[in-house]
């Protein structure tokens, strides 16, 4: 356990920090499925709504530094390469 003032602050902010960080990457993790659940039952309409919204998740956890540019960027393309894949089907 920290034992100044200043470690103990620091020890309760990375864990709040943690903790909203683990949730933002659940909702995204939960949109992604959903997505590609949607994706795979040919709901095509359904799918690119929750694309967006996949993606807007996606790029406020990059611009709030839960997520790499680079991570975030994959996502979206992995995502965006399995709903066009399907919709040429």
């Amino acid at each position: 356990m920290p034992i100044k003032d200043s470690a103990k602050k620091a020890l309760k902010q990375s864990t709040k920090k943690a903790l909203l960080n683990a949730r933002v990457k659940r909702q995204i993790k939960d949109l992604i499925k959903t997505t590609n659940k949607l994706i795979e039952a040919s709901k095509t309409d359904d799918a690119v709504a929750k694309m967006k919204e996949a993606i807007k998740a996606i790029d406020k956890a990059v611009s709030k530094k839960i997520f790499k540019k680079n991570t975030g960027s994959r996502k979206k393309s992995r995502l965006a390469k399995k709903l066009n894949k399907s919709s040429k089907k």
